[in-house]
């Protein structure tokens, strides 16, 4: 009996320890650098089953630990990216196991199959967008979130940074669907979000009711992953060109569990030269006047961006930042002028201008964001965005006659602006089954501009003021919106309907002269987007949506501008809104290692707001009025081919042609025009990490009411090169390399003839940027 007892002792005690938690440890570092790699997979795998029992992650150092209560396993460790390790014969002989130092390698093999493969097979249509999934797909090494950017069909980079869609620049970025500084377009902030930490990047060309009925070239939002939002990420950038365009900055990006913190700090110098030319004659009495001269923007600036996402727990995220910069502006310029009488030389002389101005501008915005425990994409998000810019400017015109009599006196001016921006919204998602979702929201947005312009000419040895050039103009505009929309989406066709309501109150004054516009219009703004898939290589998307444009503070202000006093431009306080019906369908082909859009659209607007130039003893005066309507019906194409893992070629062509029909003061604006433009840029990887990139651009010749904007081409050129895989890049870039980039416009009637030409030249930029923590330095970007 003392035996059995003792047997059945022994068994258990034995069952215990065998049952008993085992601990692994070990310490993770890539053998190229050194360096921890933060977040790498740990995954226990049974040995039998070859499936996974329990995982972690390493933290910050690199460092692992887990228990099993098996024997029977192995483990593997991997990194995207990095060639996997597994331990197949483990000593579980002491319940504690380290494996000391674990070193990974990089994989470039990989790496080069997963970028083919993710620039052809990637992208999906949904209902109001096209989805680029990111996954695993693209390796996080040396990746930074602007070249994700440029493998999405509709979407290019330049060699500087900057972000096209369907190549118009006008597009917003958004990051988890809500604004950022990380994607403000004056930073450089984007390079500090790297591949792996993005799951899919959305593209909306035709944006549904959720959005801004305002116009917009078009929106990119970004989706994090949740699981990647960790590590230390920065970049120093040093920045020089000629013309003058020099720039320091700093970006550090912090991820932890709870916090995502991000600050850019950097200031800088440039100057922006630009040559003009214009040409008034007036056939009736023979006479012209024509200029020509160069002005000058030059800036220092400087600017500091702070902000914070703080995940309260898994469903909730609240996000702070703000931006504060500050501009000092110096804008001299020199323009020569002739007078001719029945081309008779009458007189000469030319004006100069001394301008300083400094501008103080600052935003804050406050993010909630919250997720609903049964979907991920069930969500709640408010925000609240304030914004100011200001302008203290004094401007001293002087004339000097050269020739014949004097025609000009000299002048001053002095402007005080001063606009606010805020902006709240409330927006509701939420999917009540797989395929059915309902989205839902508020947007409240005020805009309150004063715009102080003084002008003071010197006569008789004394300043006085001008009060026919004078003026106090106050604007204000407030904007409330609400939105509706529900979508089915099956596994092939699906269909999203949605209607958003907009109330207009806006309000200006013209002190000085006491002359008030009050507008107050409701608008309705319908949307309906439809999508079917084929197959896994052709879908087809259609979309209808009602845009608005409202006219901004410089369409409404009357005041002159006197820097040419022979060509001013004036606003008009009574200026309507123009309306937009877009129609829209859109195919994507994938064939081979190409991915090919294109659209077929028509857009028929009414009220058209267009700038109309009256003539009066030789002076151009321009002021935008409502005329009309348009219909343009076009095609556009563009598409990406990589027929090689170093070349790639990127394209986009757009045609249109249109029929305008309107009358402004008895006189008939009725014609058709056709308008359209080109681009092909070609990116070539070459040897020892220099990458090439060549873009060339045309842009054809098109009509307006009553003026001919001349085609121009050009072409660009730029050469990057990576250094210690990626931590280092440099750039060097030339604009417009033949100087062909000229901005030409002709006004010809029975009356007179005008012409003006505007041309920047050619700019040299270089850039360098070092970069630590999980990704690879910044684009160089020339904007500040």
């Amino acid at each position: 009996m003392r035996s059995l007892c003792l047997i059945l002792c022994l068994f258990i005690t034995s069952t215990c320890i065998y049952a008993q938690d085992l601990e692994i440890k070990g310490h993770v570092l890539e053998r190229a650098t050194n360096y921890p790699v933060p977040y790498a997979t740990v995954v226990l795998v049974d040995s039998t089953s070859d499936k996974p029992i329990t995982g972690t992650t390493t933290n910050e150092e690199g460092i692992f630990n887990l228990q099993s209560d098996s024997q029977d396993v192995y483990l593997k460790i991997s990194f995207i990216g990095f060639k996997t390790q597994t331990f197949k014969s483990l000593d579980f002989s002491s319940s504690e196991l380290d494996l000391g130092t674990i070193y990974l390698e990089q994989d470039a093999q990989s790496l080069d199959e997963v970028l083919v493969r993710a620039e052809v097979s990637s992208t999906q249509f949904k209902l109001d967008r096209k989805v680029f999934n990111v996954g695993q797909d693209i390796a996080s090494t040396g990746v930074s979130a602007l070249e994700v950017l440029n493998n999405v069909p509709s979407v290019n980079v330049d060699i500087e940074g900057a972000v096209s869609l369907r190549g118009n620049s006008g597009v917003q970025i958004l990051i988890d669907g809500k604004p950022s500084v990380l994607a403000d377009e004056s930073s450089n902030a984007l390079g500090t979000i790297t591949a792996d930490m993005i799951e899919r990047i959305e593209v909306i060309t035709n944006p549904s009711a959720k959005y801004d009925a305002e116009g917009t070239a078009g929106i990119l939002n970004i989706i994090l992953k949740k699981e990647d939002k960790k590590g230390l990420n920065g970049s120093i950038s040093l920045n020089t060109g000629i013309p003058d365009n020099h720039s320091v900055g700093v970006s550090l990006n912090r991820r932890t569990e709870k916090f995502n913190l991000f600050t850019q700090f950097g200031g800088g110098y440039r100057s922006l030269p630009r040559d003009n030319t214009s040409e008034n004659t007036n056939f009736e009495t023979g006479s012209s006047v024509i200029s020509e001269g160069t002005e000058y923007r030059n800036e220092t600036f400087f600017n500091l961006t702070l902000g914070t996402d703080y995940h309260i727990n898994d469903l909730n995220v609240l996000t702070l930042s703000g931006n504060f910069a500050y501009e000092i502006e110096d804008q001299p310029s020199k323009t020569n002028f002739s007078s001719y009488d029945n081309s008779i030389l009458d007189s000469q002389w030319y004006r100069e201008e001394t301008t300083d101005a400094t501008n103080p501008k600052w935003q804050y915005e406050l993010n909630y964001k919250k997720e609903f425990k049964n979907n991920e994409e069930h969500t709640l998000l408010f925000s609240a965005l304030g914004s100011f810019f200001g302008k203290d400017q004094e401007s001293e015109f002087t004339n000097i006659t050269t020739f014949g009599d004097i025609v000009n006196v000299d002048q001053q001016t002095e402007t005080e602006f001063q606009q606010a921006d805020y902006t709240f919204k409330l927006d509701y998602t939420n999917p009540l089954s797989e395929s059915i979702t309902i989205e839902t929201g508020v947007q409240y947005l005020i805009n309150d501009v004063g715009n102080d312009y003084e002008v003071r000419e010197f006569e008789s040895g004394v300043w006085n003021v001008n009060p026919n050039l004078t003026n106090d103009f106050e604007y204000n505009q407030k904007v409330f919106g609400v939105y509706g929309t529900g979508a089915y989406e099956g596994e092939r066709w699906g269909l999203k309907l949605g209607l958003r309501v907009e109330d207009t109150k806006l309000y200006t004054l013209l002190t000085n002269t006491n002359e008030e516009n009050n507008q107050t219009y409701t608008d309705f703004f319908p949307t309906l987007h439809s999508s079917y898939k084929i197959n896994d290589n052709f879908s087809v998307q259609a979309g209808y949506s009602k845009r608005i444009f409202r006219p901004r503070l410089w369409d409404l202000n009357p005041f002159f501008n006197i820097k040419n006093n022979y060509n001013i431009r004036v606003g008009n306080p009574n200026l309507q809104p123009e309306y937009t019906n877009s129609y829209e369908i859109t195919g994507i082909f994938k064939i081979g290692k190409a991915t090919l859009n294109s659209s077929v659209f028509y857009l028929y607007t009414t009220d058209v707001v267009e700038r109309v130039s009256v003539f009066q003893d030789n002076v151009t005066l321009t002021t935008p009025v409502n005329v009309g309507t348009n219909g343009a019906v076009g095609f556009e194409i563009n598409g990406k081919y990589a027929p090689l893992n170093w070349l790639s070629f990127n394209g986009d062509f757009n045609f249109n042609y249109f029929e305008r029909k309107g009358e402004f003061e008895t006189q008939s604006f009725d014609f058709t025009g056709e308008r359209w433009n080109g681009r092909l840029t070609t990116k070539i990887g070459l040897p020892a990490d220099f990458d090439l990139e060549i873009t060339g651009q045309y842009e054809s010749d098109y009509e307006t009411v009553q003026s001919t904007s001349h085609g121009f081409g050009f072409a660009d050129i730029g050469v990057r090169k990576k250094i210690l895989k990626g931590k280092v890049v440099m750039n060097f870039a030339v604009k417009d390399v033949f100087e062909t980039r000229l901005y030409e416009s002709t006004i010809l009637n029975e009356n007179n003839y005008n012409n003006t030409t505007s041309e920047r030249g050619r700019f040299y930029t270089l850039g360098f940027s070092y970069g630590f923590g999980r990704g690879e330095a910044m684009t160089y970007s020339g904007k500040r």
